[in-house]
């Protein structure tokens, strides 16, 4: 127990458990759901750019066809709308670092290998955790701003 009275602060192993496991399996869902995310909507996307010059030859023969290629234009260019606003890759990627990172300290920690191996390992592994979350936290509210930004100035 780190200290004061029961219950009013967290101890290791509901520290473990409850914040950085949480956050470490957070972290990995949304990467993984990001991930997923970009890489059907790319493949959507590539496909209906392919698809764009066998659909004209088809013209000629079919009329409707000149509707079905002005679609697949428009489904283009929404795909690439939801890439520059939703970040998909980046936050993939980010989300994927943050987890590998709680992870690499989480087994520092376990494995008492410095920074960890002092007596006050437990302090050093919650300062470290929350800034790395914090840190994640911060960027997020950054884009927010930005986001909130450009909107204004359009």
């Amino acid at each position: 127990m780190l200290a004061g009275s029961e219950g009013l602060f967290m101890d290791l192993e509901r520290y473990l458990q409850e914040r950085l496991e949480d956050q470490i399996d957070w972290y990995d869902r949304k990467s993984g759901w990001n991930q997923r995310l970009y890489k059907r909507l790319r493949l959507l996307e590539v496909i209906a750019a392919a698809s764009i010059p066998l659909l004209t030859g088809f013209i000629a023969d079919f009329a409707f066809m000149s509707h079905v290629v002005a679609v697949v234009g428009v489904a283009i260019a929404v795909i690439s709308g939801a890439f520059a606003l939703f970040k998909f890759q980046e936050n993939w990627i980010e989300y994927r670092t943050t987890a590998e990172t709680l992870k690499h300290q989480k087994y520092l920690f376990l494995t008492q290998t410095s920074p960890y191996d002092g007596g006050d390992a437990f302090q050093v592994l919650v300062e470290t955790v929350e800034g790395l979350i914090s840190q994640e936290n911060s960027k997020w509210t950054q884009y927010v701003k930005q986001q909130k930004d450009k909107t204004k100035k359009s």
